[in-house]
């Protein structure tokens, strides 16, 4: 961390980015009267990298999109919510190959030089009429300054277009970034169900861009835990246009600025998703120190944060820390030794030398519980290692949302 040069994040606030146009409207994949599909043009040798699902069933435009990547830097992203075009075999990458196709005929682009992006509704074919009948008002559309109505066109369970943007003073000049994405439910890495795109225009070569990239995400969108279910189709993109002409290189103050603005902006962005998480009513961080290996101290942290048991006590205010330990005493590191735990709620010490602290008052933790945003802190007594994992609470309306999600 470079001192005193903390970014400042600006919260629902998006900046141009010189070689970024933006477009979206309704095309009615899944939605009545609410735009569904977004076009991203890029300029021409921007940089552009990305990161996506590790999970097996991954989704049609995941499978197409890593293969166009690797092939070229691409000049258009097509991104559409309400059909996640997940779980649709050999006819689903056919669809998304003939839409990359019907962009590259609309703007003469080779069909590789498109990345294709789908969220929603899992295991039903996506339509390929909406796209024929909309590209060519689209690509009418595109303007720089639309990354609100790109984010608010992504959403599918989401309450709020989530996006924020970032200046940077590097030793040629200043360069700004902004990034948007969705995410509400089915969250919990690698990566959450969720699509990310941000962009920059510094000049950034692409080995480097996919550094700076796998080093901001992991804090940040793979950290983050909303139910434990992992996504088909997570994506997360960042675009380096160069329109700036400011250069940043390798092992240089600049390079670590630019690691540090991008790691904010990308955790703003998935704290965001958690205060969005599907009836999520709280907001709760879990510090795990004290570990033999940051494998350890994240296993932990995850085990406490996808428990059922832990995050209904949370959405019902109940400092229940039986809950706690038990989902702690499931690590496969067996070697976690009970007398040299402690667990904090905030600054109020809960356990500690195998039992519930003599000082500790029931009415303390309760107070701590009715909170909108608290941490609990669990030391292990192990190691050096330490991991923090951001999730939220389990409530009545995310069963309601995920009842009623197809209908």
């Amino acid at each position: 961390m470079i001192k005193g040069s903390k970014p400042f994040i600006e919260k629902k606030v998006a900046y141009s980015i010189e070689g970024i146009s933006l477009a979206s409207i309704a095309s009615g994949i899944r939605y009545k009267d609410r735009n569904d599909l977004v076009l991203i043009k890029i300029l021409k040798n921007s940089n552009v990298v990305g990161v996506f699902t590790r999970n097996i069933f991954c989704a049609a435009p995941v499978l197409v999109s890593k293969e166009h990547l690797e092939l070229s830097n691409p000049q258009y992203l097509i991104i559409n919510s309400g059909n996640a075009n997940a779980g649709t075999g050999d006819r689903g990458i056919d669809i998304t190959n003939k839409i990359c196709s019907l962009l590259a005929e609309e703007t003469g682009c080779a069909p590789h030089e498109v990345l294709p992006f789908s969220t929603g509704v899992i295991g039903e074919d996506l339509p390929i009429s909406p796209f024929k009948d909309s590209l060519a008002l689209l690509l009418s559309k595109l303007k720089q300054n639309n990354w609100e109505n790109a984010a608010s066109a992504i959403m599918t369970t989401d309450k709020v277009a989530k996006y924020c943007a970032t200046k940077v003073q590097l030793s040629e000049g200043e360069v700004t970034f902004t990034g948007i994405c969705k995410g509400s439910g089915m969250i919990c890495p690698n990566m959450a169900t969720m699509l990310a795109f941000i962009a920059t225009d510094a000049q950034i070569g692409k080995d480097l861009l996919q550094d700076i990239m796998e080093k901001a995400i992991e804090p940040s969108f793979n950290s983050i835990s909303v139910d434990g279910d992992s996504s088909t189709n997570d994506s997360c993109i960042l675009i380096a246009t160069g329109a700036s002409n400011i250069e940043v290189k390798r092992d240089s103050i600049d390079e670590e600025k630019i690691q540090y603005a991008l790691s904010e902006l990308c955790m703003t962005l998935a704290k965001e998703i958690i205060l969005d998480g599907e009836g999520a009513t709280k907001f709760v961080e879990i510090y795990v120190t004290g570990a033999s290996s940051l494998k350890d101290a994240r296993e932990v942290g995850y085990l406490v944060a996808n428990s059922p048991l832990v995050k209904t006590a949370i959405f019902a205010s109940d400092p229940n820390w039986g809950r706690i330990i038990a989902a702690i005493g499931a690590a496969s590191n067996k070697k976690i030794n009970t007398r040299k735990l402690t667990m904090y709620f905030d600054s109020v010490l809960i356990f500690k030398e195998g039992r519930r602290d003599d000082n500790y008052k029931e009415e303390d933790g309760k107070k701590i519980f009715l909170k909108d945003n608290f941490c609990i802190s669990i030391n292990l007594g192990m190691g050096e290692f330490d991991a923090s994992i951001l999730t939220c609470d389990l409530s009545h309306e995310y069963v309601q949302i995920n009842a009623d999600y197809r209908s």
